[in-house]
């Protein structure tokens, strides 16, 4: 018998110990309903559930985006619908116009109300905004053709990007001058010209909505050349990660866009001729309009259906993060109580176990 060192004693501890930190982690995991709580308790798992978890938060914004989209498309289509309702009123304001019948008092009454429409659907342009974005001006964006190969834009070498803020889509004349040191681009019929660029320049095109900037030093040659600009878009983020987007643009629904009809005698019915042609030249807005409400109706019922996408892999990402992180009440309930158990028998365990070197006294009597 020995009493220095009470052997009993200690592994009784070592045990007590053992079950009562066995019993404090199931504690934690059932008061914070986390298999995990620390990259201690699963390194791998840990790393594995971030992870998913980022990617689950990413899909969850990523919905909200596309939602965000949907009520873009919806001001915008709705903008369009007015402006189908005016151009329909147009088309019988002509047909009315188109008959002899009208004397020229009564086609000067119904040309009166055809240009306070005109009016009316480039108002709705001017004004149909989302977020303080314009929508049917054309502006959402959009880019310049150049030639990458030897960076140059119609003659203009040394060119250091080129970019459309707001430009109609279409073709653009452009006419280069070296010994004026000049650049003029035309448009429409209208033109802007600068004079005497000398190192690095930003031709600003203001009524274009162009820039194309320019090294230092650059060289021009004596040419005439057409630089296309292309419809202006804007890009929806519908994904979790980089590049998952979709683009949709927009066209430049005033009467001087698409719709065609700001020019001189485009709408007039000051006689039966241009009445007829009027209708033909309405009936092509009409179209026009048409196609895109139709591209803007396809649009949001895909994106519609990228938000179902969306959710339904958040809901699965998410079980899948759960069955990682998340602790299983009833399973660490049974851990719970089988570690409570152990400790309190190893507590009485250990009282008996002090005991046992008071039976040295015995043989000292």
């Amino acid at each position: 018998m020995r009493i220095n060192h009470n052997i009993a004693a200690l592994n009784t501890h070592r045990q007590l110990s053992a079950a009562s930190g066995a019993q404090s982690k199931s504690m934690e995991k059932l008061s914070s309903g986390l298999r995990i709580n620390r990259a201690g308790d699963d390194a791998a798992g840990l790393a594995i559930s971030e992870k998913m978890r980022a990617q689950v938060r990413g899909l969850d914004q990523a919905s909200k985006n596309s939602q965000d989209a949907i009520s873009m498309i919806q001001t915008a289509e709705g903008a369009l619908n007015e402006t189908h309702s005016i151009l329909q009123r147009m088309r019988e304001l002509a047909v009315q116009g188109a008959n002899d019948t009208n004397v020229t008092q009564d086609r000067d009454a119904i040309q009166e109300e055809l240009n306070e429409l005109k009016n009316e659907i480039d108002r709705i342009g001017d004004t149909t905004e989302f977020n303080k974005q314009l929508l049917l001006k054309g502006n959402l964006g959009g880019s310049v053709e150049q030639d990458a190969a030897t960076t140059t834009v119609l003659g203009v070498t040394g060119v250091a990007s080129a970019s459309t803020n707001g430009a109609a889509a279409g073709t653009y004349a452009i006419t280069a001058d070296t010994t004026a040191h000049t650049l003029t681009m035309t448009f429409g019929g209208k033109t802007q010209t600068i004079s005497n660029a000398d190192g690095a320049q930003d031709l600003n095109f203001t009524d274009f909505g162009i820039t194309i900037k320019t090294n230092a030093g650059y060289a021009q040659d004596d040419a005439i050349g057409d630089v296309e600009v292309l419809a202006g878009s804007v890009t929806f983020q519908i994904g979790a990660n980089e590049d998952q987007n979709l683009s949709l643009n927009i066209r430049n629904m005033k009467t001087d866009g698409v719709l065609n009809l700001s020019t001189a005698g485009r709408v007039d019915v000051s006689s039966h001729d241009s009445a007829k042609a009027s209708i033909t030249n309405i009936e092509s807005a009409i179209t026009e309009v048409s196609k895109e409400r139709s591209k803007l109706g396809a649009f949001q019922n895909r994106l519609e259906h990228t938000i179902n996408n969306l959710n339904t892999s958040s809901e699965n990402l998410t079980a899948a993060e759960s069955r990682i992180r998340d602790v299983d009440m009833a399973k660490e309930m049974m851990e719970q109580t089988k570690n409570s158990i152990l400790s309190q028998a190893a507590q009485a365990m250990l009282a008996q176990s002090n005991q046992m070197p008071q039976g040295v006294l015995q043989l000292l009597r």
